[in-house]
C-alpha cells in the first residue's frame, strides 16, 4: 500500500509540474485554462494522500467546478487574436526572466534546509482531516465566530442588494 501511495505521489507531483508549466507557457489562452483545470485536479489528488478530505472537496467544486469555468467563459468572450494583442518589448521579457529566477533562488534557499521526519506511527492520528471532525471543531470550539461570520455575511448580502436597487425614476449611470 505504500508502495503504492508512493508512486501515485510521484506520478501527481509530475502531473501537477507538468500542467503548471502548460499553463505559464501554453500560447492559447484556453489550453492554459484546461491546464490549469488539470493542476487543480492533481492538487486535489494530493490533498486525498494527506487525508484532507474537505480541502478536496472544496479545491474540486470550487475552483474547478466553478472559477475555472468562470475563466473560460470569460476568456470565451475576449474574442483574443493574435493580430490584435500587442507584443511585448524585449525589457519587459527581461525583467520577467530576472524575476523568475530570483523567485526560483529564494525557493531553493527556502527549501535547501528541509528534512524530511519520519511518521511516528503509535501518536499518528488518521482522522485528522476528516471533515466530521473538522465539523465538530467548527461546531463546538469556534460556534461565535463561525456565527458571527455568518451575519458578516448577511449583512454584506444586504447591503448589495440595496446598493444594487435602483430608486423609482432613476436611469442607469453607467
Amino acid at each position: 500500500m505504500i508502495f503504492m501511495t508512493g508512486n501515485l505521489f510521484y506520478f501527481l507531483a509530475f502531473l501537477t509540474l507538468f500542467a503548471a508549466i502548460g499553463v505559464v507557457v501554453s500560447k492559447n489562452p484556453v489550453y492554459s485554462i484546461l491546464f490549469m483545470i488539470l493542476t487543480f485536479f492533481a492538487l486535489t489528488g494530493h490533498y486525498i494522500l494527506l487525508n484532507a478530505q474537505f480541502l478536496a472537496a472544496v479545491n474540486f467544486i470550487v475552483y474547478m467546478g466553478a472559477i475555472m469555468v468562470l475563466f473560460l467563459f470569460v476568456i470565451m468572450f475576449l474574442n483574443m487574436r493574435e493580430d490584435t494583442e500587442q507584443h511585448k518589448p524585449l525589457m519587459s521579457k527581461i525583467a520577467v526572466s530576472i524575476a523568475g529566477g530570483v523567485l526560483f533562488v529564494i525557493m531553493i534557499a527556502a527549501l535547501k534546509d528541509v528534512s524530511m521526519m519520519p511518521v511516528d506511527t503509535a501518536n499518528f492520528d488518521s482522522q485528522i482531516g476528516m471533515v466530521e471532525n473538522l465539523g465538530k471543531v467548527l461546531f463546538r470550539d469556534y460556534l461565535l465566530p463561525f456565527e458571527l461570520a455568518s451575519v458578516l455575511f448577511l449583512a454584506a448580502m444586504a447591503g448589495a442588494v440595496m446598493l444594487g436597487k435602483r430608486e423609482p425614476g432613476e436611469h442607469n449611470r453607467f
